[in-house]
């Protein structure tokens, strides 16, 4: 029996569902499902080719219907956690800490994670901005507020002595959606920004745009947690062997893709197509692929670490905070930077 699936399609807010799966079910949609929420990007491989290849199907009760949710944000995703709409998810450090802070550390779990890396800070020819001195003035972009690249690129504005425009600095962050970057880089209205892929290969190879750096390459031996497997503490606690199941299969996808990297990407693209109505070039996708790691096991320090600088930036309140409890270990195994780790 092939288990059912339901796409809803969640992007600035509009939320479009779409039945697909081909089968009668007896399901009851109240009880028998997992609801995971992830994005259309390559950096998401693990659930969009688990899902396409029928692996975290094969790994669950044949009664048990799997609904996909798709967004282009982690603040959605961490809110659609907070409302009991989504199960599990795959979404960035920095919705992730600040959902953990948010409910006092009682609605999320680490359960694993999908990908190490996978964006880079790209710039336009001629901006200056290989030069720190040339930042005055500049318009740099980064998705939502708070999400991961944004955190990134103050941090590495701090780093560098430089201070946003509404800090009393003089470098104009915007932060909009991927596809705005897209379009305004395309027009020449911002001087550079931090995206993942397989945006940051876009605006590369379409847009003539230059990659400054990838991201790891300024964390500690290039590794940092990118995409992380999350999920919902009352799901966890109520439905133990599914999550169980699901961390299973998340695992087995890890491993196939990294075995399978071309049927992987053929996968990804059969993905965007069913569900989104289009494909990506073979070429973004081939480069796309080549800047991301594919791993189960979270990079642990690297989430501390972010939590420091979003903490350093004023993202995590004023009163301290405390991360106790947001891995869910019994399930996990974790990585410090210092370790090996195989992708």
């Amino acid at each position: 029996m092939k288990i059912p699936y339901v796409v809803g399609i969640a992007i600035l807010g509009i939320a479009i569902v779409t039945a697909i799966g081909f089968t009668q079910s007896s399901v009851d949609d109240s009880e028998n499902k997992i609801r995971v929420a992830f994005f259309p990007s390559i950096v998401h491989a693990v659930p969009i080719v688990g899902i396409e290849n029928q692996t975290f199907a094969e790994n669950l009760d044949e009664n048990l219907s799997i609904e996909i949710k798709v967004f282009d944000s982690g603040p959605q995703v961490i809110e659609s956690i907070f409302s009991n709409s989504v199960d599990v998810a795959y979404v960035g450090p920095g919705p992730v800490i600040n959902g953990f802070l948010k409910s006092d550390g009682k609605d999320l779990k680490i359960l694993g994670s999908a990908a190490n890396g996978g964006a880079s800070f790209i710039i336009q020819k001629n901006s200056g901005l290989e030069s720190i001195e040339n930042y005055s003035g500049k318009r740099v972009a980064a998705p939502q507020i708070s999400n991961t690249q944004d955190v990134s690129l103050r941090h590495y504005l701090y780093e560098n002595g430089l201070k946003p425009a509404e800090k009393g600095g003089d470098v104009f962050v915007l932060n909009i959606s991927n596809p705005d970057i897209y379009t305004l880089f395309a027009k020449g209205d911002i001087d550079g920004a931090w995206v993942p892929e397989p945006w940051a290969t876009m605006l590369v190879e379409e847009l003539d745009g230059v990659r400054l750096f990838d991201e790891n390459e300024i964390w500690p031996d290039n590794k940092f947690s990118s995409v992380l497997l999350i999920g919902r503490s009352d799901y966890i606690e109520k439905h133990p062997e599914i999550v169980s199941n699901w961390i299973d299969a998340n695992e087995k996808t890890v491993q196939w893709i990294n075995n399978n990297p071309d049927e992987s990407k053929k996968l990804y693209n059969q993905f965007m197509k069913g569900h989104m109505g289009k494909t990506l070039p073979d070429k973004i996708v081939q480069e796309s692929f080549s800047k991301i790691v594919i791993t189960s096991t979270p990079v642990e320090n690297s989430v501390y670490t972010f939590a420091e600088r979003a903490d350093s930036l004023g993202y995590l309140g004023r009163d301290g905070y405390s991360l106790d409890g947001l891995f869910h270990h019994e399930n996990i195994s974790v990585t410090s930077n210092e370790e090996n780790q195989n992708g």
